[in-house]
């Protein structure tokens, strides 16, 4: 890969980017959606079944501690943060697990509610881990199904179109027809549902197939499949509480707090950072 990358480069990346440090996320937006997860609003609990009551207070004081957003309960509007600090340490918690997976050949399944923005890490990721010996996961390849979603039941497939096969929720065709529905398969879709990953996991589950030793994704992708005890690592951003809590209670074994609505490019150094350390650069 050339010259190794160091952390104090990995920060500096993440400060000029802004993936981190005072980052485009509102603090409006993230005390929005602490209050809605604190209600318990299924459209940002991410398929979690929460151990634990998390008040707004508390789930502030999390992400304060896990993201790195203001503590200050009475900073309301205007801009928040995400300490590059954190995000470092998280990127180095994910290499960590990458590399047990690549050493043991690991089942690996990817998917991303997120596929505009982050579809070129986790393929890289997913190149980086087969090349290692592990298995690509690729269940419910052209399922269809009804996703509900903030604005009511949409019909959505799942499929992947590139050759590692990183998991995406489609825009759905109105019809059930298997070849008419193939054809007509429109645009990849962001997503925070749980739906994709549990379709993924009951089919596996109806092939006779074990489950995944890892699922790395984001939002539902994560959520979903830690709630079903299936070892998973991840992304999320200051406004997705549910990933931080879910780690915290031992259901996501990493969380990585970052900007996930930036350019493909900017994810390409904290990428490289995690293959290095993982010992799967290629």
């Amino acid at each position: 890969m050339g010259m190794a990358l160091s952390r104090d480069r990995l920060i500096s990346h993440l400060l000029t980017t802004r993936l981190a440090g005072d980052v485009a996320t509102s603090r409006e937006w993230n005390l929005r959606n602490y209050a809605r997860f604190a209600r318990r609003d299924p459209d940002v609990l991410f398929g979690l079944d929460p151990l634990g009551a998390w008040t707004e207070a508390e789930l502030l004081a999390l992400m304060a501690r896990r993201c790195g957003v203001s503590p200050d309960r009475y900073h309301r509007q205007g801009q928040d943060t995400i300490d590059p600090e954190l995000t470092a340490d998280a990127l180095e918690r994910l290499a960590e697990v990458l590399g047990e997976t690549a050493a043991a050949k690991g089942g690996v399944l990817l998917g991303t509610g997120h596929p505009s923005r982050l579809l070129r890490m986790y393929d890289a990721f997913g190149r980086a881990l087969r090349a290692a010996g592990c298995a690509m996961r690729t269940p419910a390849r052209g399922a269809r199904f009804t996703m509900h979603t903030p604005e009511g039941p949409r019909r959505r497939g799942l499929d992947y179109r590139r050759h590692v096969g990183v998991l995406v929720v489609y825009e759905g065709p109105a019809s059930n027809n298997q070849n008419e529905a193939r054809r007509s398969t429109g645009e990849p879709t962001h997503t925070h549902s749980p739906q994709p990953v549990r379709i993924a996991l009951a089919a596996l589950a109806e092939s006779g197939e074990t489950p995944p030793d890892l699922v790395i994704g984001d939002h539902g992708w994560i959520c979903g499949a830690g709630r079903l005890g299936v070892p998973a690592a991840g992304f999320a951003d200051s406004n997705d509480p549910a990933v931080f809590v879910a780690e915290e209670e031992g259901q996501v074994a990493v969380s990585v707090p970052i900007d996930d609505g930036l350019r493909p490019d900017c994810y390409r150094l904290p990428t490289a950072y995690v293959l290095q350390l993982a010992g799967l650069s290629q």
